[in-house]
């Protein structure tokens, strides 16, 4: 058994940002979703969920703002984030990505092999988190993010740094030819990201790099994380191993009252 149920890498250059990625170890659901599933969509038992995010709960200055998922690049504000409020939301927002610059508003991104992206500007005004699988790599999440962030406190010079947590490793993400096509397509740098099988037309993608190569394209070089693989490491939750599974939280958020 693993001592804690999360990963919490210390965020370089401001005490004002805490990150978190949670793992496999910890929580309640069984088997295929054992044990700490975030995921209130991917078949466990919703009573089971709920259990695994009251503990998630007690090591996070309040709820998540979670998010409903779907490859694309949509960024949600969430300093417009009040619940069940006068002028709050009553479902989950549809994104995958999110940007705060009020305190203790945890930034949520789901993920069983995807890359969570998290990201903080270094004065320590506005966070973002982005859910980048391949496709909304490939279609721009990560500027999406950025873009968003920079405009919410109105510097296009503002300076970033990314933390790239746990996903499928450039030994196990397998590809097709048309993926490395598209992200060829946008940056001709993005070939050294592919090792080819001896299989015709398969490749070995690595999405830390892509990412890298994307935030740099940003201005953004201070780039930690992105060490771990979801689909070799068994702490992980992973789709393409399991297919059936659970799914790890990635937080960010700023301390402060």
């Amino acid at each position: 058994m693993f001592k804690k149920p999360w990963i919490q890498p210390e965020w370089p250059g401001t005490g004002q940002v805490q990150v978190l990625m949670t793992h496999r170890e910890g929580g309640v659901s069984e088997a295929p979703y054992d044990f700490l599933n975030m995921g209130e969509h991917v078949g466990d038992d919703l009573g089971s969920v709920a259990a695994n995010r009251l503990i998630l709960g007690t090591f996070i200055p309040s709820d998540p703002i979670w998010l409903n998922q779907t490859h694309g690049t949509t960024v949600f504000d969430a300093d417009k984030w009040v619940p069940y409020g006068p002028s709050g939301y009553t479902d989950t927002p549809q994104a995958d990505a999110a940007i705060t610059s009020l305190p203790n508003y945890v930034l949520c991104i789901l993920t069983a092999d995807c890359l969570p992206v998290l990201l903080a500007s270094k004065d320590g005004q506005v966070i973002g988190a982005a859910h980048a699988g391949w496709r909304g790599l490939s279609l721009g999440v990560i500027e999406a993010t950025v873009a968003a962030m920079r405009q919410k406190v109105k510097k296009d010079d503002l300076e970033i740094q990314a933390y790239l947590g746990p996903a499928i490793g450039p030994e196990a993400f397998e590809v097709g030819e048309e993926v490395r096509a598209v992200f060829i397509e946008h940056d001709k740098n993005s070939a050294t990201a592919f090792k080819p099988r001896t299989e015709s037309g398969k490749y070995m993608a690595d999405i830390y790099q892509l990412a890298r190569l994307r935030l740099n394209a940003l201005g953004i070089t201070s780039i930690e994380g992105g060490g771990d693989c979801t689909f070799k490491d068994q702490r992980f939750f992973s789709y393409r191993r399991d297919r059936v599974t659970g799914r790890m939280a990635n937080l960010i958020w700023k301390t402060g009252s």
